[in-house]
């Protein structure tokens, strides 16, 4: 108990960290660059999806195999995955001997996720485990390598397959990419024993080694960049991989890992970014690229994990966070509701951001049925309501308590969403309306009759409106 709740603490004090971290905003330069955020800005909700070996165990993804042991990532090994941590980490690695998601099927994610009226995908090319879903040439960890059973279909190269499904459906291709690998032997070095999530050695001590690991990453990304279509996103996750400064290693340098143990190796990791980035626009233009949790001109915008900052941002910023419980498949996950799912996305939308929204498919290559439910249930709403959501900006306030605002980005138009259903009468004081002002309920044309009543706006409603309305209510309203 004591463990579980220091782990707990620790973990709070990582996310107090990250979300300092997000306070620093360096925008990129490029007007095409800061153009090209605007647009993904109007877009609003996306798909991520991380899915790889390890859904056949129904575990976290890539974490289990880290030493640093973290309680709250591993979730603890189960019996018949390895007595010891060398033991489980074959195991694990071996996983990719039985992959096989015969239905596999992009064409179907990409279908119900248009409906939800979702815009953009990102898709885990690879995560920290290192093992590639897709074609690379520079390693056999990979899905279509010949030990991996799914190899021999014709569609065995998913991140291809993927990216083309949603294309067609006009999708923005988001690749997510993990920085650090730790099965290329560049990166935790077997000469060494892995100790936490860090490069392995020391690197001014064998700089060749790291030059074999920088370059082993460019040449994974630049292959995503030459031989998978357009891609919009390179979202590239592992922060901790990054040039830094002789006070942050020094600092690192007094960082426990679980409460027992200092970081081994705190150094500087620079893989490069700038050079990455340059390469990639050469074959991308206007790639928008997102170095996360690393403060500069390689992050474009900003990405709050599984959380929803208490007010709007000045900046361009996206919240990721899962629909069930785990960002990767498990089975009888708890998937949100609907409600919630939806009030989450108006939260976003209404403080400037954009709400990436994942599944994780599991090891056949399906969705949960659940999933599809409540990207069905979400569309539906959109269809309506999604004038008040796509191409919006944040109003002169966010909201008050359970209301929302948005605006046009002209600020003629405002919309007020409200989480709880109304009855005969709603009033909203945060939007100033005059004797010319316009007010309708998204779904209905007929104009409502609304007075001033104490400083606040007060709009009658007919049953017809309120009953007819599901999840969360939106009024438009049209100032002259």
């Amino acid at each position: 108990m004591i463990r579980s709740i220091f782990l707990s603490f620790c973990f709070f004090l990582m996310m107090l960290a990250t979300s300092a971290q997000h306070k620093e905003y360096y925008p990129d330069p490029d007007p095409a660059i800061q153009q090209r955020l605007e647009e993904w800005k109007d877009l609003k909700f996306g798909l991520l999806m991380h899915w790889g070996t390890y859904s056949q165990w129904g575990i976290v993804e890539s974490w289990s195999i880290c030493p640093e042991d973290v309680g709250w990532a591993t979730g603890g090994r189960k019996p018949g995955q390895g007595d010891s941590y060398n033991e489980y980490v074959k195991n694990y690695e071996n996983l990719k001997n039985t992959f096989n998601p015969k239905n596999f099927n992009p064409e179907k994610w990409a279908a119900a996720a248009k409906d939800a009226g979702m815009k953009y995908v990102v898709f885990t090319t690879k995560h920290h485990d290192g093992f590639s879903m897709f074609d690379t040439k520079l390693t056999d960890y990979k899905i279509t390598d010949k030990a991996v059973p799914f190899s021999s279909n014709p569609r065995s190269n998913v991140t291809k397959e993927i990216f083309n499904a949603f294309r067609t459906e006009n999708f923005w291709i988001g690749a997510y990419f993990s920085k650090p690998d730790w099965h290329t032997d560049s990166y935790w070095w077997k000469k060494f024993p892995a100790f936490d999530r860090n490069a392995n050695y020391d690197i001014k001590k064998y700089p060749e080694q790291w030059k074999k690991y920088v370059d082993f990453t460019h040449g994974q990304i630049n292959e995503l960049m030459t031989d998978y279509g357009k891609i919009d996103i390179l979202w590239l996750d592992g922060g901790w991989v990054r040039p830094k400064t002789a006070a942050e290693v020094n600092a690192d340098m007094n960082e426990v890992m679980d409460g027992v143990k200092p970081i081994r190796f705190a150094q500087s990791q620079d893989i490069n970014m700038p050079l990455i980035v340059k390469n990639s626009r050469l074959k991308q233009p206007r790639l928008i690229v997102v170095d996360r949790a690393v403060p500069g001109e390689q992050q474009n915008y900003l990405t709050p994990e599984q959380h929803i900052p208490e007010k709007g941002l000045p900046y361009p910023w996206e919240t990721c966070m899962t629909m069930g419980n785990s960002w990767s498949y498990v089975p009888n996950d708890v998937y949100k509701p609907t409600n919630e799912l939806l009030e989450k996305l108006v939260d976003i939308v209404s403080k400037g951001g954009n709400y990436l929204l994942n599944i994780g498919p599991g090891p056949d290559g399906t969705f949960d049925d659940t999933a599809y439910q409540r990207l069905q249930d979400i569309g539906k709403w959109m269809k309506v309501n999604g004038e008040a959501i796509y191409g919006s900006r944040m109003s002169e306030t966010y909201g008050e308590g359970n209301i929302r605002y948005t605006a046009s980005k002209d600020g003629k138009t405002k919309y007020v969403f409200f989480f709880d259903k109304p009855g005969a009468k709603v009033s909203f004081s945060k939007l100033a309306l005059d004797k010319k002002s316009r007010v309708t309920a998204l779904g209905s044309k007929s104009a409502l009759k609304w007075k001033q009543v104490d400083g606040a706006v007060e709009v009658a409603l007919p049953a017809a409106i309120t009953n007819a309305g599901e999840h969360v209510w939106v009024l438009k309203v049209v100032n002259p």
